[in-house]
């Protein structure tokens, strides 16, 4: 025989909530991927409990390439440091050919660095 349920641990209120046909499925999707037993279950983890807390593992490889990552966005940050300071500190700077061309590193470098963490969110999501 099973235990009896606490009151108040009691699931005994019905809340409706209406939904398009797209969204039930997108929620039965997630609640099945995240591994909940039942859509109610998945609803009341995202309503009510306290945020959870998923621990990611990540390859090696991934970690490397952050770090570079890390490493390269900082290099960037420093660049335009430095020619923030240039612009600043002149009343009239016209960027020069060096400028447009360091410029359009950072920008290479930028996309490079976004299009590497778009594809770990790709496959993180």
């Amino acid at each position: 025989m099973r235990p009896k349920t606490d009151e108040h641990e009691k699931l005994d209120v019905l809340l409706v909530v209406r939904l398009s046909k797209l969204e039930k499925r997108l929620l039965e999707k997630r609640s099945r991927e995240e591994g909940y037993r039942t859509l109610s279950d998945f609803c009341r983890a995202k309503l009510i409990k306290r945020r959870e807390i998923k621990k990611i593992e990540v390859s090696e490889e991934f970690v490397i390439i952050t770090k570079k990552l890390d490493y390269d966005l900082n290099k960037v940050g420093v660049n335009l440091n430095q020619v923030a300071k240039a612009i600043n500190s002149s009343q009239i700077y016209q960027l020069s050919k060096a400028d447009q061309v360091v410029f359009q590193r950072l920008l290479q470098e930028l996309r490079n660095c976004f299009s590497v963490l778009q594809n770990y969110m790709d496959m993180i999501e």
